[in-house]
């Protein structure tokens, strides 16, 4: 079992900065500091719309825990992708953004390159061990010319991002607590996932990974 990692004081070795792309960026502990804040507002969303594993069109159970927060929210059902502004869990509208999650998921894009970046979706993933998203595209969103803003807390995991065709070849980044991952511009469509989940646990998510993924999908 694998301890956490890169959450107290990150590796020095590392740049702070990292370019995956021409419009993509790692930011390395970015989001620590405000961990305190984001751990709290997160506990909130999910006691507001409990944590659930959606169906694909074809009926196959997704591995990974997910809600949302915002206006929108992005789900998976035998009807497709789609986002809407009710959980239909519920049939209320889901939780508001919390500022904390706002406040970050801006400035983040603006160090990323994209100033004015106001997301109105938050989709919570929550992975446990063996969890795993397969290859794909953000394409649901209305525009493309807003950026995808994507925050690691919790577990370590090997996040793979490849080029614009599923055939393209991905990077495997490794992604620790409080990283932050922006792509956008020439980028916007890149394949993305996430390689199964090594078992352990985190000092503050025990044996989770929980990503957020800031998106402008109205």
């Amino acid at each position: 079992m694998r301890a956490m990692e890169h959450d107290l004081f990150g590796d020095a070795t590392l740049p702070a900065t990292q370019s995956l792309g021409e419009g993509a960026v790692l930011l390395r502990g970015r989001a620590l500091r405000e961990e305190s804040s984001l751990l709290r507002s997160l506990a909130d969303v999910i006691d507001a719309a409990p944590l659930r594993h959606m169906v694909t069109s074809r009926g196959f159970r997704m591995s990974v825990g997910m809600t949302n927060c915002g206006d929108l929210g992005w789900i998976s059902d035998r009807r497709g992708y789609r986002y809407t502004p009710l959980d239909p869990q519920s049939a209320r509208a889901w939780p508001k953004l919390p500022p904390a999650f706002l406040a970050l998921a801006a400035e983040a894009a603006a160090e990323a390159g994209f100033a004015g970046f106001t997301p109105d979706a938050c989709l919570v993933n929550r992975y446990a061990a063996g969890a795993r998203l397969s290859l794909h595209q953000d394409k649901d969103e209305r525009d493309f010319a807003q950026p995808i803003v994507s925050v690691s807390l919790g577990l370590p995991a090997d996040f793979l991002f490849g080029g614009c065709e599923r055939s393209d070849p991905a990077q495997r980044i490794r992604l620790t607590h409080g990283d932050i991952v922006v792509w956008g511009g020439p980028d916007r469509l890149r394949y993305h996932g996430v390689a199964p989940l090594e078992e352990g646990v985190h000092a503050a998510l025990g044996p989770f990974r929980v990503n957020l993924t800031f998106r402008r999908a109205g």
